[in-house]
């Protein structure tokens, strides 16, 4: 398979920092033109600049991927600047932890909002026009946690199991279409999100904060490491060069044996 992404719109949510930046990095590395969409719009327009002083071309663009109006604005802007979006990365997402008992219902709302309504409203979104091109690739950020469940994460759980339902579906109706879809499920990536987790589980399970990363994040691994941005963007990247649609729907775990699947 060839390794450029020449003359490719792609757009990544939540792509100012942690995973989805990396993402953007790399496919601006392999050529594609990269929309970098999240709320904090001046950390979205840095890591655009960042790509740009390597030669890259990308735009930094504020998305409130729960907002359908915000997200219609959002994509529309990218295809002015840079041409019909051709791949869609739905990566936003937050984490919030409580036993389920103890879980405020507003937190449970937004993190569902964020992680399904914004994989969904983007969807939506690009259907369109790569419907009208015959050709797509769509990519949802999930989890280890698509396919199994952990202390203190339901509404992170239920997000990231909802997400396989869409994939899947998106599979179903795309193909005819031309356009495919995945959800990549990464083990513990050592993100700003998840250094924020490790005290607050901690706190939560009465453990010290090595023996969350030894034995919550990594106990179930096969080598004790934690995924990396490059094991991710590997994935991405071969994901989104796969020529047909002989590859789609997919759940592709990337957790270092977390999960076998």
């Amino acid at each position: 398979m060839s390794g450029s992404l020449d003359g490719q719109v792609a757009v990544i949510t939540g792509a100012a920092s942690g995973i989805g930046k990396a993402l953007a990095q790399a496919l601006a590395q392999a050529g594609a033109q990269v929309a970098i969409a999240d709320l904090n719009l001046p950390g979205a327009q840095a890591a655009a600049g960042e790509i740009q002083a390597a030669g890259g071309r990308a735009l930094g663009v504020a998305m409130d991927v729960t907002d359908e109006a915000a997200v219609n604005a959002g994509i529309a802007q990218v295809e002015q600047a840079l041409g019909p979006v051709g791949i869609l990365i739905a990566n936003a997402g937050v984490q919030i932890v409580h036993p389920i008992q103890d879980f405020p219902f507003d937190a449970w709302k937004k993190l569902l909002a964020i992680h399904l309504d914004g994989a969904f409203l983007t969807t939506k979104a690009v259907l369109p026009g790569m419907y009208a091109r015959k050709r797509g690739t769509v990519i949802y950020m999930g989890s280890a946690h698509s396919h199994e469940a952990s202390p203190l994460k339901s509404a992170y759980v239920t997000a990231k199991h909802g997400l396989l339902g869409l994939a899947r579906t998106l599979a179903k109706e795309g193909g005819a279409h031309g356009v495919r879809s995945h959800v990549v499920c990464p083990g513990f990536v050592r993100t700003p999100l998840v250094e924020k987790q490790i005290p607050e589980q901690a706190a939560s399970l009465g453990i010290s904060e090595q023996e969350v990363i030894q034995r919550v994040m990594l106990g179930n691994t096969v080598d004790g490491t934690f995924t990396t941005l490059e094991d991710v963007a590997t994935t991405v990247l071969f994901l989104c060069r796969f020529p047909s649609n002989a590859l789609t729907g997919q759940s592709i775990l990337v957790s270092h044996g977390w999960h076998m699947g």
